[in-house]
């Protein structure tokens, strides 16, 4: 049953995603520069994090 729920919310999800592209495809390009830059910059910071442990 769980796995019926999860398929489902993945085809939501991806159904969401498709329209926003659709419909204003500018928006969903900088809500996914967002995204990416978050992600990025949570990685530069945890390189920095090690590097400081070993100096």
């Amino acid at each position: 049953m769980p796995s019926k729920i999860k398929v489902i919310l993945i085809w939501l999800v991806f159904g969401f995603l498709v329209y926003a592209i659709i419909t204003s495809p500018e928006r969903a390009a900088d809500i996914l520069q967002a995204i990416w830059d978050i992600i990025a910059q949570g990685f530069r910071n945890i390189g920095r994090f090690f590097s400081a442990l070993i100096e």
